[in-house]
């Protein structure tokens, strides 16, 4: 009797043994069954980073190819200048540099003389050195109309000019105000090239020429637009 229990107790401890065993083999294939579904899940998620990243690229050569870029850009209008019509000492001056005005206003007087605007717009300019003889067409005070603000592209011949024409649309984004986008349609481009800007090409120093772009765009609802701000200009092709 003895010895059958001992032999009993023999046979649990080799199955403990064996059960342990099981435990242990059970426990490495859990550990190796997470390192699969962690693998799965790391290249599933460079999966997706690569899908967007490719996607990305894409939208950019889209972008790219289907517009011209120009640089080199500002906000800009023509400058109106006020001058007497004759010849006289300067009496007063009734304006100051960044007043808005109306047709009509009276800006200042030479002699007995009174220099009134043409047209509504923002004075840019002020000589307001009271007692100087300013002879005929002479600039007392210059100003421009806010109407005539176009965003002014100088774009080089031989980069995109071919592409361009009136009427298109166009995005531009104003150094002052970051990434903000405003939008507009080519107005002009220049007959002629920009007299003195001219640039050469280093690798034969031919010269190439920049032609204006100007981009139309609604005055009132850009209102803190203002001349000479820098901007840069996205014409679509």
């Amino acid at each position: 009797m003895k010895e059958q229990n001992e032999k009993i107790i023999e046979e649990e401890k080799e199955i403990l043994k064996e059960e342990k065993s099981i435990l242990r083999e059970v426990k490495k294939e859990e550990k190796i069954i997470s390192r699969l579904i962690r693998n799965v899940w790391i290249i599933a998620a460079a999966f997706v980073i690569l899908a967007a990243i490719a996607a990305a690229g894409l939208v950019y050569w889209n972008n790219v190819s289907s517009r011209v870029y120009i640089e080199k850009s500002e906000i800009s209008a023509p400058k109106i200048n006020l001058a007497p019509q004759n010849a006289g000492v300067l009496q007063e001056v009734f304006v100051k540099e960044g007043d808005k005005i109306l047709a009509d206003t009276v800006v200042a007087r030479v002699g007995n003389e009174l220099i009134k605007a043409q047209t509504g717009g923002t004075v840019i300019g002020v000589n307001n050195n009271i007692g100087k003889l300013f002879n005929r067409g002479e600039t007392v005070v210059s100003m421009i109309d806010d109407g005539d603000l176009r965003a002014v592209g100088h774009l080089e011949e031989d980069k995109g000019l071919e592409y361009v024409r009136v009427g298109q649309t166009a995005v531009f984004t104003v150094d002052a105000f970051g990434s903000k986008k405003y939008f507009g349609v080519v107005d002009e481009v220049s007959p002629s090239s920009r007299e003195g800007d001219v640039v050469f090409n280093i690798s034969d120093q031919r010269q190439t020429n920049q032609f204006d772009v100007k981009v139309r765009f609604d005055t009132t609802r850009y209102p803190e637009l203002k001349n000479g701000m820098s901007a840069k200009i996205w014409v679509d092709k």
